[in-house]
């Protein structure tokens, strides 16, 4: 698949979500709070392709999700940022510094990967190097999307919004990917 096809399809999810959260909500901060929910759902999505994929099926990732999949990722969770943002300004939660320490660690990740990749492309990045960093990046970002919802599930996140259900299935998505990732490492490294 084509970048540009990627991320027009990133973009019609990202708009769908929010129909759907409007629809759901109305026109309200509960409805914001939803759509960011939403939208970290299709960054989830685009994350879970690349972290099962990498690095032992790099061909078919690039068939799903274009041949820069981490500047795909970058455009979902970046339009998931500005939505988190907004709603955090908008309401007047206080930010968690722990939490918000992670987050940003990993955002800067997100953000660099794209560069990152570029540089090893163009030959100012040896593979080893890149591999490492790779790896560091897939298990980083992994943890913070456990971490995002572990306590949800635990109760530690009062006005999380979202149904208690939901993030059990997400947590248990989350832990099976790290599932199906350890067994791929396990039959590529016999």
């Amino acid at each position: 698949m084509s970048v540009k096809k990627a991320v027009i399809i990133v973009i019609l999810l990202e708009c769908l979500v929010a129909a759907f959260a409007f629809y759901n909500y109305g026109q309200s901060l509960e409805a914001l709070q939803a759509v960011t929910r939403y939208s970290g759902r299709v960054s989830l999505l685009v994350f879970s392709t690349i972290f099962l994929l990498l690095p032992q099926h790099e061909g078919t990732l690039e068939r799903l999700l274009s041949p820069r999949p981490f500047l795909v990722f970058v455009i979902a969770h970046g339009i998931h940022l500005a939505e988190l943002l907004s709603f955090v300004y908008l309401s007047g939660n206080e930010l968690i510094p722990v939490r918000l320490a992670g987050g940003f660690v990993a955002y800067i990740f997100i953000f660099a990967m794209p560069v990152v990749k570029q540089y090893t492309l163009t030959g100012k990045l040896s593979i080893q190097r890149y591999r490492v960093i790779q790896t560091v990046y897939l298990y980083y970002v992994w943890f913070i999307f456990f971490m995002t919802y572990l306590p949800r599930v635990q109760g530690k996140l009062a006005g999380a919004g979202g149904q208690y259900w939901e993030f059990v299935i997400l947590l248990a998505w989350v832990c099976m990917m790290l599932g199906m990732k350890l067994q791929t490492f396990i039959r590529f490294s016999r």
